[in-house]
């Protein structure tokens, strides 16, 4: 309706390259813009209008008075992040950092790290099975799944709301979820690979983990071969189970070869880093630190202190 109201103002002609630049663009009809972008927009487009001497339009402050409210309202937006390939990752995502009770439903720095790490090392995830320990909303799992052609990639994590939130995503990026409940995953030959399968659209799984009632059997039954991370050391509360879930994968592969693990870690609070450490050495688990560009390509403004782990478990 209220493109229809701007089409036939009087002054449509100085509205027309707007509206096919902006709330009519393609990715935007996709993508619904979000509540704020919707206001900057009205917002400018009425100070264009106030500023000749054009007739005011009522759908027009109709309009932005409806997104300020929803503004008000609305706990979410969309967001997309350009990959190397020309391919984008679309997310929903929360706006607060702590919304419905965790901080799981946004992208956090070392998420972004990994992603551009892992995209720079693509033979890594090649035609392997890949485990994501809180995954959270999906970024990281998303753009290997992208950009990797992994052959399975699993996404973990353990609250309902995050777990329903990445289901979401992976769909919006055109991905389909193996059906709930399948820890028996790779159950073909009793787990071997199936050879001559294509990468090229890897099964993806969405898993329940709990990391403090994960057993050894249930992660058999994943056969990861390669196990990352990203911004989970940041609670002393729950490295211990972290590590147990660590521990556990060393013996999960029925070939008794441990997958390869990466972690990567913001540094906040150096004690609970160095306390991550520190537990590592005491479980026997030998770490490494991995050369990463000091800057990430995702990130535009402040570039936080990243270190990505190798772990020998």
């Amino acid at each position: 309706e209220l493109e229809q109201s701007l089409r036939t103002a009087p002054d449509s002609a100085l509205l027309a390259d707007i509206l096919h630049q902006t709330i009519l663009h393609p990715l935007c009809v996709k993508y619904p813009p979000s509540a704020k972008y919707r206001r900057c927009f009205l917002t400018e487009l009425i100070k264009k209008l106030e500023s000749t001497a054009a007739e005011p339009l009522d759908e027009l402050y109709e309009a932005l008075a409806a997104v300020l409210k929803e503004e008000e309202e609305s706990t979410h937006c969309y967001k997309n992040y350009l990959l190397p390939s020309g391919d984008c990752v679309s997310l929903c995502e929360s706006t607060a950092l702590i919304s419905g009770g965790t901080t799981g439903l946004l992208t956090w720095e070392a998420a972004l790290h990994l992603a551009q790490w892992a995209l720079r090392n693509p033979g890594l995830f090649r035609g392997r099975t890949v485990l994501e320990l809180g995954s959270g909303i999906g970024f990281t799992g998303i753009a290997i799944c992208k950009s990797c052609q992994p052959r399975t990639f699993i996404f973990s994590d353990c609250h309902p709301r995050v777990l329903r939130q990445l289901g979401e995503n992976i769909q919006l990026n055109g991905f389909t979820p193996e059906p709930d409940g399948s820890w028996s995953i790779q159950t073909e030959s009793q787990g071997q690979e199936v050879k001559g399968q294509s990468c090229q659209n890897p099964k993806v799984i969405v898993a329940e983990l709990d990391w403090g009632s994960a057993t050894e059997k249930q992660l058999l039954a994943l056969r990861a071969d390669v196990v990352i991370a990203a911004d989970v050391v940041y609670d002393p509360e729950i490295i211990l189970a972290l590590i147990g879930v660590l521990q556990k994968l060393s013996s999960s592969r029925a070939d008794r070869k441990a997958p390869e693990v990466f972690i990567a870690s913001t540094v906040r609070n150096p004690d609970t880093y160095q306390l991550f450490q520190a537990e590592l050495d005491k479980a026997g688990i030998r770490w490494q630190v991995i050369p990463a560009h000091s800057s990430c390509n995702f990130l535009y403004d402040v570039q936080p202190d990243v270190t990505i782990l190798q772990l020998f478990i």
